[in-house]
């Protein structure tokens, strides 16, 4: 299945937003390690306004499942909190998901879980899903764990923490990845009751604690999701283009908020009102861009496909966990930037730059989605300079933003 995407020449409106998947995932975690929260069945009103993304919804059936074997499908971040969630639980579960899923790594997190006794096995490859884990009463104590490869590990562990005996010390080795999202579970957890301490730049203590459910909680609009938006007025050639955003705020919990920051230097201006944020157009300086997006990783194929449309040149750095992700993302951007025009190169596995080599243009392009939501949403608005841009399997962004496509129909002529 495919669709093609002709934009209509003003960008005028409000665009709806998902709320955060980020803050759901944990909200739920943390909710199912309340009292209240261990009977499954209540966590949904528990916690009204949950992101209805695919993942969360995994996730809510993972919580949920009376079954020995839990299907995430292609949610990682389920994979990894069920792993030190499940780890800490009574009961024996087969933890897999899709094909994809049993490539991407969780040895990590299973040799931090076990140095705490956690009883877990692969059931296929060693330091891949899926996993055989048997529910322990863990012990309390000092674990150290590589950061540099997926905050999801630290979370994991962090967000279980408060349930051992006398909590648990982390000693964060390497380049910690994606520090926001750690901030960000930390925060959540004090809201549901835990404390925490930073013994230095790398290690965290958590002491033991009982989880309660906070009152009056809500979860976030999705920033990750409002990038999309970002890169709609970017490219729009409406010099009043204008576009709403309800329910963001300055003050954030989520990383990603730094969309705001980062698309002021490509010609979008951000005004919080009205209890969300207004997106005009403004002008931009068109010097290179040099960002380290080792905190934003999942912001990279927006910024990526604007400063390739823009022909902005451009280097970003920290993305070695680009490969990891649902697709190979870096390889994903050079094979379909290539089709419209664009020639992207990677540095290692950790830095990507635009080449300012002639390319010729695929006839009538048609991008593929490697099963990666951000592939897809990421090009759509590729449609402003490559009128009936054709992509491929559309239906990948229920992973993350289920009604992307009918909020662009707003804006575009969806066929």
């Amino acid at each position: 299945m495919s669709i093609s995407i002709n934009m209509q020449s003003e960008l005028r409106g409000t665009a709806l937003l998902p709320a955060s998947k980020s803050i759901s995932a944990r909200a739920l975690i943390l909710a199912a390690l309340t009292d209240a929260g261990s009977h499954a069945g209540s966590l949904e009103e528990c916690l009204p306004g949950l992101s209805d993304a695919d993942d969360t919804k995994a996730l809510l059936r993972g919580l949920s499942s009376s079954s020995e074997t839990i299907d995430v499908g292609a949610a990682g971040t389920a994979m990894r909190f069920l792993t030190a969630y499940l780890a800490q639980k009574d009961g024996t579960h087969l933890l897999t998901g899709s094909e994809r899923m049993k490539q991407r790594p969780i040895g990590i997190l299973v040799s931090a879980l076990r140095a705490l006794g956690a009883d877990i096995s692969y059931a296929g490859a060693e330091g891949y899903p899926p996993l055989k884990i048997r529910g322990a009463r863990l012990r309390s104590g000092t674990v150290r764990l590589s950061a540099s490869v997926s905050s999801q590990y630290v979370s994991a562990m962090l967000m279980i923490a408060p349930t051992l005996p006398q909590g648990l010390t982390l000693r964060l080795d390497g380049n910690v990845a994606s520090r926001p999202y750690i901030d960000m579970t930390l925060e959540l957890m004090k809201m549901f009751g835990a404390s925490y301490e930073w013994l230095s730049d790398s290690i965290v203590h958590v002491p033991h604690a009982r989880y309660n459910m906070p009152e009056g909680f809500s979860v976030e609009a999705d920033w990750s999701a409002a990038s999309y938006w970002y890169e709609m007025v970017a490219l729009s050639d409406d010099p009043e283009a204008l576009i709403f955003l309800p329910h963001l705020h300055k003050e954030s919990l989520q990383g990603d908020s730094r969309v705001a920051e980062l698309f002021l230097s490509l010609g979008v201006k951000t005004e919080f009102t009205n209890g969300g944020a207004l997106l005009t157009k403004s002008p931009q300086p068109g010097t290179p861009l040099a960002i380290d997006l080792s905190n934003q990783p999942d912001l990279a194929q927006t910024l990526v496909v604007t400063c390739a449309i823009l022909q902005r040149p451009f280097t970003f750095s920290g993305l070695r966990s680009l490969r990891i992700k649902e697709t190979d993302r870096t390889a994903a951007l050079q094979a379909e930037l290539l089709k419209l025009g664009c020639q992207l190169e990677a540095i290692g596995d950790d830095v990507v730059r635009l080449l300012p080599a002639e390319t010729q243009c695929a006839e009538n392009p048609c991008i593929s989605t490697y099963d990666d939501h951000r592939m897809a949403m990421a090009f759509a608005p590729c449609a402003y300079k490559f009128p009936s841009l054709c992509i491929d399997e559309p239906q990948v962004v229920s992973k993350s933003y289920p009604t992307f496509w009918q909020e662009l129909a707003k804006f575009a002529q969806i066929r």
